[in-house]
Parts: C-alpha cells; sequence; structure tokens
C-alpha cells in the first residue's frame, strides 16, 4: 500500500487510478561547486550522494526546473528556466542556452543512455540537443493545444516523447505512440512522464498525482484521490519498473510497489522551498530531490504550480556493485 512521508509521519493512502506524467528539460552552464553554498537546493537520499548545489549563487537568473542523474549516480545536472546547465560530480557539461533568447522557457532535461550529453525541451515543444544527443523531431513548429510539459527518452537513446499539460503525447525517433491522455478531461494537468526500462510502455502522472499507464507500464498506485497539501511535481520510476516515487511541492514522497522511503525535505522546507523534481539513483535504493526558494502562492495548494521534472531513471549498476558480480516522425495525438 503507497505511503504518504512528510514530517516524519507515514499516513496510509488509497489506490486509485487517475493521473499524467510530465518531463522538463533544461539548459545552463557550468558552475563550480566550490563556489556555492552546500546542501540549499539538492537534498540526498539512500545511496544517492550529495555532489553540490546552486545554494546561495545569487547570479541566478532563472530557476531551476528540474535535476539530472548521470548513469553512473556519481553526478547530476541541475537545469534553469532559461536553459543554464549547472554540472556536479562526474555530469560533464556538453552546452546549453542560457545565452540564447528562446521564444518559450525550458521545462525539463533528459540525458542520453551513456551520460554523453544531454537534451532539453521548452514548452513550444522545442528541442535542444548537446553531446551525443542526436535531434529526431519537434514540435516547435506546431501549433498545440496545451503546453509540453515533460520528456522521456528510450533505453536506445535514438527516440524520445513529449508529453503536454493535456497528456497529449508526441513521439519521435524509435520512441512508439502507446496512447494519450490527449481526448480526456482531466482533473489536474499532466505534469511529468517516465518510460519504462524495456521502452515499450510509460507514466504520465498529473498535478494530483493521478497516473495514467500506457504500454507496458503498470499502475502501481496513485494519489488521485487523495487530498494534497500541495501539487505532485514529479515522478521518477525504480529500475525494476515496479514501483515509482512521487514528490509534492512542499517535499512530500509518495512511495508505490517496491519504490522505497529514504527520506524527505519536507521538514526542512517550512514554507521556504517549493521541491521541483526528483531523479532516482542508478541502483533505485535511492533519489536525488532539487528545490528552489518559494516565492509565491499559487490558488488551490498555497504555492506556485509545480515546475515539471523527466522521470527516465538509468537503471544502471554502481561500479562496486558491478564489481561483485559474476561476469556473465512524430506521432502526435
Amino acid at each position: 500500500m503507497p505511503l504518504r512521508h512528510l514530517w516524519g509521519f507515514h499516513v496510509r493512502l488509497r489506490r486509485f487510478a487517475l493521473g499524467v506524467v510530465a518531463v522538463v528539460v533544461g539548459v545552463a552552464w557550468a558552475v563550480p561547486a566550490s563556489a556555492l553554498n552546500i546542501g540549499d537546493d539538492v537534498f540526498a537520499y539512500g545511496d544517492a550522494g550529495f555532489h553540490g548545489s546552486t545554494g546561495g549563487v545569487v547570479l541566478l537568473s532563472s530557476p531551476l526546473v528540474d535535476i539530472e542523474a548521470t548513469p553512473s549516480g556519481s553526478g547530476y545536472w541541475l537545469l534553469a528556466r532559461d536553459g543554464g546547465v549547472f554540472s556536479y560530480g562526474d555530469a560533464k557539461f556538453y552546452g546549453s542556452t542560457g545565452a540564447i533568447h528562446l521564444n518559450q522557457p525550458v521545462v525539463g532535461m533528459v540525458a542520453t543512455p551513456a551520460g554523453h550529453g544531454y537534451w532539453f525541451v521548452a514548452s513550444d515543444g522545442g528541442i535542444f540537443n548537446y553531446g551525443d544527443a542526436a535531434f529526431y523531431g519537434s514540435t516547435g513548429a506546431m501549433r498545440l493545444n496545451k503546453p509540453i510539459v515533460g520528456m522521456a527518452t528510450t533505453p536506445t537513446g535514438r527516440g524520445y516523447w513529449l508529453v503536454a499539460s493535456d497528456g497529449g503525447l508526441f513521439s519521435f525517433g524509435d520512441a512508439h505512440f502507446y496512447g494519450s491522455t490527449g481526448a480526456i478531461r482531466l482533473n489536474r494537468p499532466v505534469v511529468g512522464m517516465a518510460a519504462t526500462r524495456s521502452g515499450h510502455g510509460y507514466w504520465l502522472v498529473a498535478s494530483d498525482g493521478g497516473v495514467f499507464t500506457y504500454g507496458d507500464a503498470r499502475f502501481h498506485g496513485s494519489t488521485g484521490a487523495i487530498p494534497l497539501n500541495q501539487p505532485i511535481v514529479g515522478m521518477t520510476a525504480t529500475c525494476s519498473g515496479n514501483g515509482y516515487w512521487f514528490v509534492a511541492g512542499d517535499g512530500g514522497v509518495f512511495t508505490f510497489g517496491d519504490a522505497h522511503f529514504y527520506g524527505a525535505p519536507a521538514s526542512d522546507f517550512l514554507g521556504r522551498k517549493r521541491a521541483v523534481g526528483i531523479a532516482a539513483s542508478p541502483t533505485g535504493h535511492g533519489y536525488w530531490i532539487a528545490a528552489v526558494n518559494n516565492p509565491g502562492v499559487a490558488p488551490g495548494y498555497g504555492t506556485l504550480p509545480p515546475v515539471n521534472r523527466p522521470g527516465f531513471p538509468t537503471c544502471g549498476l554502481s561500479s562496486m556493485q558491478r564489481a561483485r558480480q559474476s561476469p556473465r516522425g512524430a506521432s502526435p495525438t
């Protein structure tokens, strides 16, 4: 049964199948971790290590919108709304749109399977690719019913999906279309998506925690029928595909299936910050949560609307775990 984890309290939640997920992408410039106030904007739990943050950096002209882990789990990228990129640990800087005038803000980022590049996606569906990330198409020249809010890549890195806030799905490269909520009236907008490990399905999550499953993505629970203090802002799946985590704007963490609870920053927020995304460690035994200063209030929840985050885990093994083992065209809706 899913658990709501907040301020040290565990409240059991009832299962309810409803929701949508979104992915966000970012762009930026690299900033040395030594120049930052450690720990203000990144919270690490389980086997997810802390490698730095943008806490206390006054030169930020745009707030952070995403966090993406490297395949090794020994680093991560932080993405800003203007496409600025901050790299930490073994995350390399491959480029950004921080110095480019964008038609629409960046909403998410996804790394390539090798970790030698990444994509950013803007709310108009414009794609920015760097390193070994290839361009397979975009919705930048299309008239969209609703803005793009998230993105996920296929396991091969030769394709990706874009999701809009109405749950409309757009597939490019070797990413196949398995369904969407584009023609369904939603209670709350989609805020993110996560792809299955096989790449033959995906989850969509809405800001109320409702979940929509397609292809080989299985339903493990949701918060769609639960009144939330703050909206869901991000989702990431376990490596097995048998579970997933949600993070709410107040830092509360919700676990489903085989996703375990390793901690939450909710008690540290106290209204001062809001979470913007969650990324799983490659082992699935931990996660990072990115947060920004809370600048205002939104109707219905008491904070600003959720900033969406990409949720595709690399599902790899750490070098220590490997050493212990014996060898052995777009399709819019």
